[in-house]
């Protein structure tokens, strides 16, 4: 039988720097006979989570990839391919959970087994990463409409990262989704049939990736972590003269103080301490480079409660008016 795939991001189309490995990973996918779709955000969409746009309206365009990077050109109708041209694919100006749930609903109803969510450009390992993500953020939007999802991030070590590391990863990727699919694990709490409801995959890109060995795969927990300051103070210039003159009205302010531009401290995330991170959770794999692979529940997690072995009427409760 052939899997029918939708594949996503938040990195949006092949891009050099901002959007590296989808095109590849796509490629890799094809050549295990998948049947792929891709429906991508027509722009970057990093640390969106799992947003959707409810009061704009979604637009889209058809997209045409071409060898060797997918970089391609836009059509605002479907087309035949033209000479070079690869595939059809869509981008919407969307978030990527309204980009999975649109192609789940509207483009592809009834016709897709798994959805494939990445590579992201860097690492979605621990909670403060992966609450943010919005390639987790696309994952948990299909798993929660029913379908199986699995997020994928390569987590970025060597700066630059060496191009030669890239089809090493979408190799080992496709690899780690294929085995996942064809052995889908049993979650008791789970919400479909008793099945894991995602799982949550981070490669390291670092030189082992090309070693006779290979990176080691561990299953691994989410590391609960959290974040400091992601937003910084600016100072915004006065504005310029008005064109139409000095006499001209205008309701243009002079500049205030509270004004604040994304620019996040990742020290203790990217590099923490190393007795920070549990053994065996996703942030101690990438620590140790090894290949994490974390089985998810799409909803928030409860702490451990004696509330589970209490009649429904023990657990009412009161407050002091």
């Amino acid at each position: 039988m052939t899997l029918n795939v939708i594949l996503t991001n938040d990195d949006g189309p092949p891009d050099g720097r901002e959007s590296p490995y989808v095109f590849g990973l796509y490629q890799q996918l094809k050549s295990l006979g998948w049947n792929v779709r891709v429906v991508l955000p027509s722009s970057q969409k990093s640390w969106i989570g799992k947003a959707y746009q409810i009061k704009q309206v979604t637009k889209g365009v058809y997209y045409y990839p071409t060898l060797p990077d997918g970089a391609g050109k836009t059509s605002a109708t479907s087309r035949p391919l033209r000479e070079g041209e690869v595939a059809e694919w869509i981008l919407l100006d969307a978030t990527p959970a309204t980009c999975s749930n649109v192609a789940l609903h509207n483009l592809f109803p009834d016709q897709i087994d798994l959805v494939i969510s990445g590579p992201n450009l860097g690492r979605n390992s621990s909670s403060a990463f992966s609450l943010s993500s919005g390639t987790v953020g696309a994952a948990l939007s299909s798993s929660l409409a029913g379908y199986r999802s699995i997020a994928i991030s390569y987590g970025t070590v060597v700066y630059p990262t060496p191009e030669e590391y890239f089809q090493p990863a979408h190799t080992l990727g496709a690899n780690i989704i294929k085995h996942i699919w064809e052995n889908w694990g049993l979650d008791v709490g789970g919400n479909r049939a008793g099945e894991v409801d995602l799982y949550n995959v981070n490669i390291p890109l670092i030189d082992t990736i090309l070693s006779d060995e290979g990176l080691q795969i561990y299953w691994t927990t989410m590391w609960r972590n959290n974040y400091g300051r992601l937003f910084k103070q600016i100072q915004q210039e006065e504005p310029t003269a008005d064109p139409a003159g000095p006499d001209a009205p205008t309701t243009e302010e002079k500049p205030g103080d509270l004004v604040f531009k994304w620019s996040p401290d990742m020290e203790n995330l990217i590099r923490p301490p190393r007795d920070s991170c549990p053994v065996g959770s996703d942030g101690w794999a990438i620590m140790k480079g090894y290949v994490s692979v974390t089985p998810l529940r799409a909803s928030f997690a409860e702490p451990p409660s004696e509330l589970v072995d209490k009649d429904v009427e023990e657990r009412a409760w009161k407050v002091k008016l």
